[in-house]
């Protein structure tokens, strides 16, 4: 089995090495041909040179810079995108995720599935973060079903082919689980060991989890705006019953009963709140609309070094700058 892996990478000069050193040995072992595109994200640290020396002495490795920082996800897609062989597989760069549990994703993958995920036997993650996570899976099974929703990670293998589905998606909001279920149904899912993060923090936290989700709810989904009606049902409905109980207070008292002013205020405040909750949903949509018809790219290279890349990789600039420092 032909494989590509693809890394995002984001401020991890001090553990590429270490993930090179354990990812080759299972690739040589357990794949025929391979390719590994590390895509650095315009991080904080010297990631790109490290990357680009490993690619200098191992022609196997292929290195993409992005021209500023885009996020996981839009990382992922363009190296997605740069994939040769018909299998990806999508890993994180801080050795969370084991390099020896791929066999386990690959042996899953050859049965009638295309996507499989490697979900963790227990998060490392803190309390937040981990509520982020399944904030964000609970929207996920409004695209990909309950079963698949609950087992998504980052570690990951599919087809290769599925991108097809997404070949000419263009957009700064990425979610590469929503894309792939663009593609199919067939997806799976094992229990695999994740480890501890090498070295250093990770660039998430609950702000960011939590506005991914956001994102993700409000590009890839309708949810909202079903909420939004459901709200709207629900306060109508409410209304009608406090008109039916003020009627009923006043003919049954002979009309010298009303509703009070706290009453009164009350009902102002509810229906005043849903109508605004409502369009703060509405105004989401619209601004994803606008952003969708600014036409702005998911990610722009920088700099590639290793194999040759297609042209279409890049969605911006015309020319590419290699390793060696020459442009063509």
């Amino acid at each position: 089995m032909d494989i590509s892996v693809v890394i995002p990478v984001y401020g991890s000069a001090r553990i590429l090495e270490k993930l090179h050193a354990r990812l080759i040995p299972v690739l040589e072992t357990h794949a025929g041909q391979f390719e590994v595109i590390f895509v650095e994200d315009c991080g904080p640290d010297d990631s790109w040179n490290v990357i680009a020396a490993l690619a200098k002495r191992d022609n196997r490795i292929k290195g993409i810079k992005l021209n500023r920082n885009f996020g996981q996800h839009n990382a992922l897609l363009c190296g997605i995108r740069a994939a040769r062989y018909p299998v990806i597989v999508t890993m994180d760069d801080d050795l969370q995720h084991p390099p020896e549990e791929i066999p386990k994703l690959l042996r899953e993958l050859r049965g009638d599935c295309d996507v499989v995920y490697g979900a963790p036997q227990e998060e490392k993650h803190g309390l937040f973060r981990n509520g982020a996570s399944i904030l964000t899976k609970m929207i996920l099974q409004n695209l990909m079903g309950a079963k698949a929703a609950r087992n998504v990670s980052a570690f990951r293998a599919f087809r290769t082919r599925l991108r097809d589905a997404f070949a000419t998606y263009h957009s700064p909001v990425v979610s590469i689980d929503a894309l792939l279920s663009w593609s199919t149904d067939r997806v799976s899912a094992i229990r695999v060991e994740h480890e501890s993060r090498a070295d250093g923090a990770s660039g998430y936290n609950f702000f960011k989890l939590l506005n991914h989700a956001f994102s993700l709810m409000t590009s890839f989904t309708v949810l909202p705006l079903r909420i939004a009606s459901i709200t709207g049902t629900v306060f109508l409905l409410f209304g009608f019953a406090i008109l039916i109980w003020v009627l009923f207070g006043y003919f049954t008292s002979g009309g010298n009963s009303a509703p009070g002013f706290a009453t009164l205020a009350s009902m102002i405040a509810i229906f005043s709140g849903a109508q605004l909750f409502s369009l703060g949903i509405f105004g989401e949509y619209l601004a994803r609309i606008h952003y969708k018809t600014m036409d702005q790219p998911s990610y722009v290279v920088k700099l590639i070094s290793g194999a040759d890349t297609p042209p279409e990789l890049n969605q911006v600039l015309p020319v590419y700058c290699h390793s060696g420092g020459k442009e063509k």
